[in-house]
């Protein structure tokens, strides 16, 4: 018992030290675009506050994890486990094992957090725009629960080529392999694809290829999306 509570501490002090320090250099020194200062702070300097954290939690755990009983005629005062201690370390490990299980298992939310969709409808050579963005009515649902996309405001249309194309945007933030991106303009039926994500996405290098709508029907409006994360 002693030996799991020793390891626990250096290993609880070896996480303390090496985020920690990590943490401070990044407040001090501030975000770059590219996140360079970050993976510096957590792979390169976060592991020196990470060996002297070890060291520190192995030495509270000599300090205050053990305490001596009483006296014996036979010999010296034997040593026992400070309960106060093991209790403190052991509510810290299990606090930290539920964290990582939940956000990393359990959690419905993104693991890379509030994730951008950006949309493409790609509609027919000759097809005219709708007059406004307000004519096109779009949803994203994600697993049942409908995200409201985003049309920006003088951009919400471009070319490709001979052809209009719609864009929009859409905040994801659940777990769910079922994501269905609905489209209604007027004199159009609705259109609906499903997005080929896993539940759990990471970024997309770049756009999909263009997909017509499921089942596909006249005119033949095609879709195609890209997916970027902040972190």
């Amino acid at each position: 018992m002693r030996f799991v509570l020793g390891l626990l501490s250096g290993l609880l002090g070896l996480l303390a030290g090496w985020f920690g320090l990590a943490f401070l250099v990044i407040a001090l020194a501030g975000h770059d675009q590219d996140g360079g200062i970050a993976m510096a702070a957590v792979f390169q300097i976060g592991p020196l506050g990470g060996l002297v954290g070890l060291a520190a939690g192995v030495g509270l755990f000599l300090w205050k994890g053990r305490v001596r009983g009483p006296a014996t005629p036979a010999g010296p005062a034997p040593t026992r486990t400070s309960r106060p201690f093991a209790v403190a370390v052991l509510a810290v490990t299990a606090g930290l094992v539920w964290w990582g299980w939940w956000e990393f298992v359990r959690s419905p939310y993104l693991g890379h957090g509030f994730m951008t969709l950006e949309l493409q409808f790609r509609l027919p050579s000759g097809m005219a725009l709708p007059a406004s963005a307000a004519d096109v009515r779009l949803a994203v649902e994600e697993d049942g629960q409908s995200a409201i996309p985003i049309l920006p405001e003088g951009r919400w249309h471009g070319h490709d080529g001979d052809r209009p194309v719609i864009l929009a945007s859409a905040s994801l933030s659940r777990k769910t392999s079922r994501r269905i991106v609905r489209l209604v303009m007027p004199d159009v039926p609705e259109r609906v694809w499903w997005l080929d994500l896993p539940a759990d996405p990471d970024p997309t290098p770049g756009f999909t290829p263009w997909r017509l709508a499921t089942p596909a029907a006249a005119p033949a409006i095609e879709m195609n999306y890209r997916l970027g994360a902040d972190r």
